[in-house]
């Protein structure tokens, strides 16, 4: 693997931890979201990541929905609740998406150490020449 390559790696997981970072920016910010247009709740989004087609870094293939049922709260002065008084309410965990930006975000920041240790070793590969 050259260090060409290996910037290449690198930038794709950056791009897909970034990505995957919006994701969770997403469902944070629709937390209490309970009217959508696509009518309903909000739904929790998650990244999909695969290989990359070359088998060097990787890519998100899609950003899939959460397909488990929404919560149920007793609110009857919602404007959105039903006969009952019940609202549907966002199935996103705030404590799983937390966890999930933290791994995210080290996830990045590995990315990076290893971008900046290629970029080094590149710069000292060129010191050689000088000398």
């Amino acid at each position: 693997m050259s260090v060409i390559s290996t910037f290449g790696t690198s930038a794709s997981g950056m791009a897909a931890e970034r990505l995957r970072l919006d994701t969770i920016s997403s469902n944070l910010a629709n937390i209490n979201t309970t009217r959508t247009p696509e009518g309903g709740p909000y739904r929790r989004l998650m990244t999909v990541m695969e290989a990359a087609v070359d088998g060097r870094g990787v890519r998100v293939a899609r950003i899939a929905q959460d397909e488990s049922p929404p919560l149920l709260v007793h609110n009857p002065g919602h404007p959105d609740a039903d006969a009952d008084g019940n609202v549907a309410m966002p199935n996103v965990n705030p404590v799983l998406e937390m966890v999930d930006m933290i791994s995210a975000t080290r996830a990045y920041e590995a990315n990076v150490a290893a971008f900046n240790a290629a970029k080094a070793m590149a710069a000292k590969a060129l010191e050689i020449g000088k000398a």
